[in-house]
């Protein structure tokens, strides 16, 4: 995003639209702080500027993938879902991603108001893919790496900066709390906030083995569940 500054008129009404704080008044004048902006949409959309002083340039490689992380109407072509690009592993009873025996983790950088450069989302993949795990194909953050084997992403976007990222996994049960604690570890390196989901399916005694897992580990954990009814999609049978 930036900013007409033959249309502005520095009234500062935009600043508290930025989810990132990337809109600031300096010596009276307001302007985006382009490295920071994150390309969310967010001050265009929400039509504050009365005179249209904040427009959308064109967006091209590497930055586009700000806009492809940090705008809910943004289209993810791997998956053509809008967002983040990834359908939540809370559908798990529609998509099947994680099976009897295997653990979801999802590890969601930058929020919730902060953002994340990919370089903190390489250093949590290639961490946890040392340790060997799946990395979720459907999503977005695993296109940008240019060795999912490795976790290592495509040069050119390690400084790009998006709202949040979510690098999602699959985990087999008896590798989970060593994959766990190898987040907990790769944490303490990072420039941003994470947050961390963790999945799995509900065994024949009506269980949760994911959280008997973390629980074990002597972490805090919410426990949420959500019933999907496929909004008219097969449910997954395995």
């Amino acid at each position: 995003m930036k900013i007409n500054k033959e249309l502005c008129v520095n009234c500062g009404m935009c600043i508290n639209r930025c989810p990132v704080s990337a809109i600031r008044k300096v010596d009276k004048v307001v302007d985006i702080d382009f490295d920071a902006c994150v390309e969310c949409g967010v001050c265009l959309r929400s039509n504050v500027c009365k005179k249209k002083a904040i427009y959308q340039q064109p967006l091209e490689y590497p930055r586009s993938v700000r806009s492809l992380m940090s705008d809910v109407l943004t289209i993810a072509p791997e998956s053509g879902i809008s967002g983040r690009g990834t359908e939540e592993m809370k559908t798990n009873e529609v998509t099947g991603r994680f099976p009897d025996g295997t653990i979801g983790i999802a590890v969601e950088l930058g929020r919730p108001c902060y953002g994340a450069r990919l370089y903190d989302a390489e250093k949590i993949a290639m961490a946890v893919a040392a340790k060997g795990v799946e990395f979720e194909p459907c999503n977005p953050v695993t296109t940008m790496m240019s060795d999912p084997k490795t976790g290592k992403f495509k040069e050119e976007l390690l400084n790009e900066k998006v709202l949040s990222a979510i690098v999602e996994m699959s985990v087999p049960y008896e590798k989970a709390e060593e994959i766990l604690s190898t987040i907990y570890e790769t944490a303490k390196t990072l420039d941003c906030f994470l947050s961390l989901d963790i999945c799995s399916k509900v065994d024949k005694n009506g269980n949760l083995p994911s959280m008997e897992i973390v629980k074990k580990m002597g972490v805090w954990c919410s426990e949420n569940g959500k019933t999907n009814v496929g909004l008219g999609r097969p449910l997954y049978k395995g």
